[in-house]
């Protein structure tokens, strides 16, 4: 992300309407605003690969998946973060507005760029979110996939999930996806980190 010179603090309200008539999408936090880096076609490949799968798995239920131009809100307005996907089943999240309060669910599909605050900053700010039960980290340079979940005492948990055949586990929506679909349609090179199957720390 990089951040924008602005003259004068920006407000959750003034962020929102600029917002709704840029070209570009804009994250938020405490006045700024950062822009945000393009999508290689692999990421965009990988978000909608699990967007199909989330969707065709939630069809039935009161839960929805957005992609791309959602926004999560965190902190009464503070901080403004556009996730890859985000599956929420609360009834507070109007669909009239362009921004979710109680995700359930959030994926980030990794790049070099981005990678390092998705699994810093960003996650210690999702973690405030008290609806959040899983935080999915998506790797576009080897088949590996990294789940966070929320367990007792708000303690977080980390599964991951290595090679086509592992099977993603997203315990708060009764679903498993393999690698294999994740990953349809992206070659990436074979490493010996891509291990089979899954482990936990």
């Amino acid at each position: 992300m990089v951040a924008l010179t602005t003259d004068h603090y920006l407000s959750p309200e003034e962020y929102l309407a600029l917002e709704q008539d840029s070209d570009i999408r804009h994250e938020y936090m405490h006045g700024e605003v950062y822009a945000m880096a393009g999508a290689t076609r692999a990421h965009n490949t990988l978000s909608l690969n699990l967007a199909i799968a989330l969707r065709n798995h939630l069809n039935n239920s009161p839960c929805r998946t957005y992609m791309a131009d959602v926004k999560v809100r965190l902190s009464a307005g503070k901080k403004f973060f556009y996730p890859d996907l985000i599956v929420s089943c609360d009834d507070n999240d109007e669909l009239s507005l362009s921004y979710v309060t109680e995700p359930r669910v959030i994926i980030e599909v990794l790049s070099e760029s981005t990678e390092g605050f998705d699994r810093g900053n960003k996650f210690k700010f999702y973690r405030t979110i008290p609806s959040l039960q899983e935080y999915v980290l998506v790797s576009t340079t080897q088949y590996s996939v990294d789940c966070f979940r929320r367990g007792e005492g708000d303690l977080w948990i980390l599964e991951s999930y290595q090679g086509q055949e592992a099977l993603l586990k997203l315990q708060s929506l009764d679903l498993e996806i393999s690698l294999a679909d994740i990953y349809a349609t992206v070659t990436l090179p074979e490493t010996d980190d891509d291990l089979e199957g899954d482990f936990s720390e």
